[in-house]
């Protein structure tokens, strides 16, 4: 059976993870899309008093999106947490996701994210406040711990289902590794036998073969996607499917790229208008060349540098377009002298 947080059952067991910066209304619309069973939203501070920001505002933007609609919170507050998850209750969140997983400096230095880690009381003072403020299910993201000589996610995951969370995502890493090394799954397998609540694996997970492999060794109910989503939204149908069926899904075709990476791009530009919608897809693009147009690291740098010196929304289109004009070309004439060479 599919895992379930609260009254929400998953539609399968593959999740976008939240990532600051990443996982905007743009790009969680793309990867439920495209086979994401749930998606999560970028952490939004728990200080209302910073709400009134651009990037806050837009962070709280769900118009359209169907449920149920994950709000990851960050914060290092508990009665500030309790309240954020009221506020966030009332405009329309159906899961509330608090933030005990993030590594970044300017996060941990106000003692939130995987900070808290540190402090296993005010861990459990966060967990009661919160679950006791709304009446929606609230799950929790962590790691590991803070460093390799500290490393209590049991304790964590055991203090969490106490206190009511209804669903615990852990990234197989510490706070100290930030996304260095690789993730370790033993750790999770020791939460999800120490816990009754659904467990997410998360961490370095980046096809299909390697969720079916964490879910198997760890125990684990789906699997959190983070980084192997950026320029993939894709890898969460093949996953779900691998899952299904123990066999491969066809790879999109060119036509159905193009048609993604505009649809992206442009989805970008109508949410944060031009000036920053433009400098978003920036980054985006990147990714895709990266990661799933398997273009050359020098390749992918010299196309890069080209899309980023665009202007214009219109001009980073016209780019997709001839980018995948081209390497049509080229796949044609490598048909063509492959026959030739071959005869």
């Amino acid at each position: 059976m599919l895992p379930a947080i609260g009254p929400h059952r998953l539609l399968n067991r593959v999740i976008l993870a939240p990532m600051a910066g990443v996982t905007d209304r743009p790009f969680r619309q793309l990867c439920r899309r495209l086979g994401a069973g749930l998606v999560v939203s970028e952490m939004v501070t728990s200080d209302p008093s910073l709400w009134h920001t651009r990037k806050s505002r837009l962070r709280l933007d769900h118009r359209g999106e169907p449920g149920p609609r994950s709000v990851q919170i960050a914060g290092g507050d508990a009665h500030m947490l309790a309240e954020a998850a009221r506020l966030n209750a009332d405009q329309g969140a159906e899961i509330i996701d608090i933030n005990m997983g993030c590594p970044a400096k300017k996060v941990c230095n106000k003692a939130a994210g995987s900070a808290l880690l540190r402090d296993e009381p005010l861990v459990g003072e966060i967990l009661d406040a919160v679950v006791n403020a709304v009446c929606l299910p609230v799950t929790l993201k962590i790691r590991t711990g803070w460093c390799e000589k500290s490393n209590n996610a049991v304790r964590i995951a055991r203090m969490a289902e106490s206190a009511g969370i209804a669903a615990l995502a852990v990234h197989g890493r510490t706070r100290q590794q930030r996304y260095n090394g690789h993730a370790e799954y033993d750790t999770i397998a020791a939460v999800k036998a120490a816990v009754n609540i659904p467990v997410f694996a998360n961490g370095d997970i980046d096809s299909p073969f390697k969720a079916a492999a964490v879910l198997d060794y760890t125990g684990a109910d789906a699997v959190m996607i983070g980084r192997g989503a950026q320029g993939n939204p894709w890898i969460f149908r093949e996953i779900d499917h691998y899952l299904r069926h123990a066999e491969c899904l066809s790879p999109p075709t060119n036509d159905e790229k193009v048609g993604v990476i505009r649809g992206h791009l442009r989805a970008l530009h109508d949410f944060y208008g031009e000036h920053m919608g433009v400098r978003i897809a920036r980054k985006h693009l990147g990714w895709y060349l990266a990661n799933r147009l398997h273009f050359s690291p020098q390749a992918a740098k010299s196309q890069r540098a080209i899309f980023n010196a665009l202007e214009r929304p219109r001009d980073q289109l016209h780019f997709v377009d001839e980018l995948f004009r081209h390497a049509a070309a080229e796949a044609d004439y490598r048909m063509a002298t492959d026959g030739i060479s071959a005869a």
